[in-house]
């Protein structure tokens, strides 16, 4: 279409506002609406920059402006040519100092945050210590002073700090929960930590934030804040957990012998109640209470039966170039049935747990109980 003059016209006071539309300032992943003090930390550097970049832009095109009207070419005398100053030393000193003030302006902040935000520390009376390790593509998360092996969801109390040692099993990775704090690489051999609290209870989303190939762009996680009492509660769940089904449906006591018998005990493990941990591996996610958890393929969709159904049946629908293989061939006359029996059995893990939740006042189902563990409400996701 071409561009006639009342839509060039046109075009210039819609550019800004068409541009501004693409921009979420309290998304889900957004640095700038923080939840915690390091990254308020990171955020307040990043606005300081921000509008000093908006003086030297002033001061820069105001410079411009004046040199352009000042000393344009007159129609009265088109042969004039403006003065010349070269070799000004004021003009000189004046262009090499304020350069330095500005280079001063950004190191000194910048330098100041680094080393209030980013230096290792030495775990305290209080901190939670969280062992991470990435893999391609999901995240496991250790708890070594409460026994608790997870994946893909990280509890951690509010306004208590919160240590991250981080690992990778295979490729570079990085650890990224932008509204409560920066990222940081997670490198085979080599132990990296990360530290930050939350200064507000609720549900965080996380991501991997190095290209490791495949489903990177799936390899998300969340992090769950909530009160001390609520913590404590997530924890003792998994003081015992176990195996078998708190649930007598036949359904869901079937679900767990397919459990073994379809090989998924081979990859996966699953505490039990006697301490006992069936065949597994830890490269593989802990699928210990996974009915407590509220996403699934490393925080890809919602944990529930009919999307833990579709990941079973086919694992590449939510997160292609994933690892995990089908097990069930698309000609099995019993594939749905089996399927759902699986399901059924893996979000029956954990429910028990309901009668820990003595932070919640008394809840009596899982659902309420997961409610309490993430400080929210199972039907708001």
């Amino acid at each position: 279409m071409p561009m006639t003059p009342w839509l060039r016209r046109a075009a210039i006071p819609l550019a800004g506002p068409l541009l501004l539309a693409g921009c979420d300032f309290a998304g889900l992943q957004s640095t700038l609406d923080p939840a915690g003090p390091i990254a308020q930390a990171q955020l307040d550097l990043f606005m300081w920059s921000y509008w000093l970049s908006w003086i030297v832009i002033v001061a820069v095109f105001g410079v411009l402006a004046y040199v352009l009207l000042r000393f344009r070419r007159r129609a009265s005398d088109p042969d004039r040519i403006p003065s010349q100053f070269h070799g000004s030393t004021k003009l000189e000193i004046g262009l090499t100092i304020i350069p330095v003030v500005i280079v001063i302006l950004v190191a000194v902040p910048t330098v100041r945050t680094i080393w209030e935000t980013e230096v290792r520390v030495v775990p305290e009376e209080g901190d939670v210590i969280v062992n991470v390790t990435g893999y391609q593509w999901w995240w496991r998360f250790e708890y070594p002073e409460h026994g608790v092996v997870t994946a893909n969801e990280m509890h951690i109390p509010v306004d208590r700090r919160v240590i991250v040692n981080l690992e990778s099993a295979d490729v570079l990775h990085a650890f990224w929960v932008p509204r409560l704090a920066g990222k940081r690489d997670l490198i085979p051999n080599q132990n990296n930590q990360l530290w930050f609290s939350a200064d507000e209870t609720g549900e965080y989303y996380g991501q991997c934030a190095e290209l490791c190939l495949g489903a990177h762009a799936y390899m998300k996680f969340r992090v769950h804040v909530v009160e001390d009492e609520r913590f404590d509660a997530w924890v003792d769940a998994f003081e015992a957990p176990s195996a078998l089904p708190a649930s007598d449906d036949p359904r869901v006591q079937r679900g767990r012998d397919l459990f073994a018998t379809k090989g998924c005990s081979t990859c996966h493990t699953i505490q039990d109640y006697r301490g006992e941990v069936p065949v597994g591996s830890s490269d593989f996610p802990n699928l210990t209470n996974f009915g407590l958890r509220t996403s699934l393929a490393a925080g890809v969709v919602d944990n529930t039966q009919e999307n833990l159904e579709t990941w079973l049946r086919d694992p590449q629908i939510f997160k292609p170039g994933n690892y995990m293989p089908k097990v069930w061939r698309e000609d099995d006359p019993d594939a749905d049935e089996e399927i759902a029996a699986v399901a059924a059995y893996l979000l029956s893990l954990g429910s028990d747990a309901e009668e820990l939740a003595f932070a919640s006042g008394g809840t009596d189902d899982v659902q309420a109980f997961r409610a309490a563990a993430t400080g929210g409400d199972d039907g708001d996701r």
